[in-house]
């Protein structure tokens, strides 16, 4: 749907390919809906993500920033796709960079200059009415507010996370320190939950992000630092009620502000398969659904002995199974990661096994009959597609970020299985881990069953259009007030911080955007009578 006046949307993602596509996925639907849009990247990272459609150019560009140096950081490296882990800290120093020239963006009339014609059209002519940005930025919010700008966070986590890292008073007043105090639900989740990361290895990496890298500042750091920011009057996330009933409400609880949902922000199904018409046709041949699918991210932290044992498990299975393995950064395989494999490994497996070196059409290997499973480390993007998108039960295998908490919510769920771990301190796992748990969900009815249930429910695509809808509204309406505002006091508004509020409509969210003269004076009563006030449309 498209308004009657088209917005100007900022589009701005932190720089891994996990980020940067589903924010160039949002991009494109705000364009489909008669939405100017502006996506900001570095040269590189634009290339890599392809051109515009044709059908979109009008209302779809994209503006390139040049990434400074920064010691210590390989040259040309413009993701985290191009650095080892160990190095991330330094590619945020480098972003942070880019505050002045997107400063400089900004000032610009319409982002790039005076433009006529089809993009005065479009909604290019006029400084932007949004910026929606990721965690990391964080500078982005005193530029967008100095320019009367508004600025909506888009986090491709799943709200779990961000309840569980809590907002920076409820961390203040529950200090977490060590490995072991993330090892058990926070106290602010007020119900029964096991939302925690119950593995020393994944729990000692979401400690770290708590303090300070290479950049000078820690991850939750940045993300505080936006979230409650005034200039930033709502969260989007790439979830939906469906998949997290119980997160919305409460994740607007606790950081005190509208959040809504952005849908999964999957892109279309149309990587081709002509590079690969062997891989296809081997799947032609496969029985339905006896397929293991096996891919572990571009980024994942996998050992040598990872992908031996991995190797090893997937032998031991007895299952056909399709691997796309990735050569781990430290492991020296120039190639791909079949050096690494067990000698005679595809020998033996040869007839049902096949291992794929590069990029893999992974939107038309899910998608097919013969793909009954899908092994997994766990990142929301594959989980999004593989489960909700497809329906495939999951063979998980989580090693950091939120990839331990989505494994516990979908084994939860029982569409999924999770690899034993021979030890918890560090993650590491036997080949006869795999086994089991590629044995139990293939054989499992009731596991595909409740796949293919999530799937019906989260998955629906009409429902998940209706979320850009109404996510486009938002962004609508409260443009609007902010207007309305500015006319009646000479300033933007602001958002009021109510603590207990349940999202309704697109009117509710009106209702907490006034103007700051008119919120400094509620701000020194006790507001929370609002609660009882709920406008539906």
């Amino acid at each position: 749907m498209a308004s009657s006046s088209p917005l100007h949307v900022v589009v701005f993602p932190w720089l891994a390919f996990g980020h940067m596509i589903p924010f160039l996925e949002l991009s494109k639907q705000l364009a489909r809906r008669g939405h100017a849009v502006t996506f900001v990247s570095t040269p590189r990272n634009a290339a890599r993500l392809g051109a515009v459609p044709p059908s979109l150019s009008a209302r779809l560009r994209v503006v390139t920033l040049e990434l400074p140096e920064v010691d210590g950081l390989p040259a040309g490296a413009e993701s985290t796709a191009d650095v080892p882990p160990e190095k991330v800290g330094l590619l945020k120093k480098a972003f942070d960079g880019l505050a002045a020239p997107f400063a400089g963006l900004v000032a610009e009339r319409g982002s790039a200059g005076d433009v006529g014609g089809v993009e005065a059209s479009a909604g290019f002519s006029r400084k932007p009415d949004w910026i929606v940005l990721d965690f990391a930025q964080s500078w982005v919010l005193p530029i967008a507010e100095e320019h009367q700008i508004a600025c909506a966070m888009l986090l491709i986590f799943p709200v779990a996370v961000f309840v569980f890292l809590g907002p920076e008073h409820e961390n203040k007043a529950h200090p977490r320190v060590t490995a072991e105090d993330f090892m058990s639900p926070p106290p602010w989740i007020p119900f029964p939950s096991a939302l925690s990361y119950r593995r020393r290895h994944e729990a000692e990496w979401i400690a770290a992000a708590f303090r300070p890298n290479a950049s000078g500042v820690s991850d939750l750091g940045r993300f505080w630092e936006a979230a409650h920011h005034p200039a930033c009057r709502l969260i989007a996330h790439r979830s939906c009620p469906e998949a997290e009933p119980r997160m919305f409400p409460l994740m607007a609880d606790l950081f005190a502000m509208p959040v809504v949902p952005a849908g999964l922000l999957l892109p279309d199904a149309t990587d081709s398969g002509e590079p690969f018409s062997d891989v296809l046709k081997w799947l032609d041949e496969q029985p339905s659904r006896s397929v293991v699918y096996v891919a572990l991210g571009s980024e994942a932290p996998v050992t040598v002995g990872h992908v031996r044992e991995l190797a090893r498990g997937l032998e031991l299975s007895g299952a056909r199974f399709l691997w796309a393995p990735r050569p781990p950064p430290s492991s020296g395989a120039t190639d791909h990661a079949g050096e690494l494999l067990p000698d005679g490994f595809e020998r033996r497996v040869s007839g049902r096994g096949v291992v794929i070196t590069g990029w893999v059409p992974q939107v038309r290997v899910l998608g097919h009959g013969a793909t009954g499973a899908f092994l997994t480390h766990c990142g929301w993007g594959s989980t999004l597609e593989g489960l909700f998108r497809f329906g495939l039960p999951l063979v998980m295998l989580p090693f950091v970020v939120d990839q331990g908490l989505i494994a516990r919510a979908v084994a939860a769920r029982g569409a999924g299985v999770e690899v034993d771990r021979e030890d918890d301190d560090d993650g590491s796992f036997t080949g006869e881990d795999v086994a089991a748990a590629v044995r139990r969900v293939m054989a499992a009815e009731e596991i595909a069953r409740n796949a293919m249930e999530l799937r019906k429910v989260v998955g629906d695509g009409a429902r998940q259009e209706q979320y850009i809808d109404e996510l486009v509204e938002c962004l609508a309406a409260c443009s609007a007030t902010d207007e309305i505002a500015r006319s009646l006091t000479g300033s933007g508004s602001v958002l009021l911080p109510v603590r207990k509020w349940k999202l309704y409509s697109i009117w509710e969210i009106n209702f907490f955007f006034l103007p700051h003269t008119c919120t400094r004076k509620i701000w020194e009563m006790n507001f929370y009578w609002i609660n009882k006030i709920q406008i539906r449309a």
